[in-house]
């Protein structure tokens, strides 16, 4: 557990609360055995419904998932002075409070650490993980192997659900206009591990009764995003009819979230879900995610083969590049899709 001081509790007042209540425990999220014969369709359908589903025989040890969640914990044990060598996240490294750069805040700390060996990492938190956490490093390393692999796994079979690559093809292990690219060499992908440490003795929950949020709500904006968590409660999803439901724990499957991206290269067809977290007033929360996305210079554009006759595109032509740009300008909860989607007679 992570003790902070009384100046730290203080920088906490600007975090977002929510009235307590009773939240509806949903029991529809799509599980889908990854093995089932119909796979894809199951999950192009959970994609159009939800833009959220949990898979099941996924095929990742999970002796890899407990012990990198074991080495996590060893990190955000550390006195909060030896944690702060690893940051300040720009924007890889460790972070606290602070969530991006535009204001939001939420009761969380976190390692945010690239998967592209080609990329820039400040060279504070580089030396930082190779001299003093190499195991912890080496535990990412394994780990995010594994679940690239499933995300790969994942969109191929989206790909064969939608009609773009066929069986045959999928036994010769041909790539897809989607799932090419996340395997491609480039992809600018993303790892993060979220420590939302209990909040039970906070004064505002304690004398409002008021829910603290850990992270709050927001889209992802690369394709898609795989999460693993702790059997500890707090993510909630945005229905299609607008209502928040929680998502049961379950750290033996994996969650996978619709991201903006897919979205467009669906052209709507699949939405990103909403979600947000809140912090267990007992229990530490340990999620670790994913991100999969395409390389920076990759123009995003619906996938031609996936548009009807005469249908048009609903959003401008982009690279991830200029909409990572934008979609670190903005706030959490913006949606940051808007700047890039056609008006009338566009």
């Amino acid at each position: 557990m992570v003790v902070l001081s009384q100046p730290a509790m203080d920088h906490f007042t600007p975090i977002k609360t929510y009235k307590s209540a009773a939240a509806t425990v949903f029991t529809g999220i799509p599980t889908i055995s990854l093995s089932h014969p119909d796979a894809g369709s199951l999950l192009v359908r959970a994609c159009e419904e939800f833009g959220f589903f949990k898979v099941i025989s996924h095929g990742v040890p999970l002796e890899l998932a407990n012990r990198l969640e074991a080495e996590s914990m060893r990190f955000f044990d550390q006195l909060q002075v030896e944690k702060n060598r690893a940051g300040p996240p720009n924007p890889f490294g460790y972070g606290s409070k602070r969530i991006g750069f535009n204001g939001d805040v939420g009761w969380i700390e976190y390692l945010l650490l690239s998967t592209n060996p080609d990329t820039a990492v400040p060279p504070r938190s580089l030396s930082f993980f190779q001299e003093h956490q190499p195991s912890l490093r080496a535990a990412v390393d394994n780990y995010v192997k594994e679940v690239r692999k499933l995300a790969i796994e994942v969109l191929k079979l989206i790909e064969q659900g939608l009609g773009l690559t066929t069986a045959a093809e999928e036994g010769r292990d041909v790539d897809g206009p989607i799932s090419g690219l996340l395997r491609d060499v480039k992809s600018d992908s993303c790892f993060r591990v979220n420590h939302y440490p209990p909040c039970q003795d906070h004064w505002e929950v304690a004398v409002s009764g008021r829910n603290l949020v850990g992270f709050g709500e927001h889209t992802d904006p690369q394709i898609i995003s795989v999460l693993r968590s702790n059997n500890t409660s707090g993510l909630e999803i945005c229905l299609r009819d607008g209502s928040w439901v929680t998502v049961p724990p379950d750290h033996s499957s994996f969650f996978i979230n619709v991201g903006d991206t897919l979205q467009v290269l669906t052209n709507g067809k699949f939405k990103s879900v909403k979600h947000r977290v809140f912090p267990d007033r007992r229990k530490s929360r340990v999620s670790m995610i994913f991100f999969g996305g395409p390389p920076l210079d990759v123009k995003i554009t619906p996938v031609p083969s996936l548009m009807e006759e005469g249908e048009e595109s609903l959003y401008n032509e982009f690279t991830w590049s200029q909409y990572k740009k934008s979609a670190y300008k903005s706030r959490l909860a913006d949606y940051r899709l808007g700047p890039f989607e056609k008006t009338t007679g566009q």
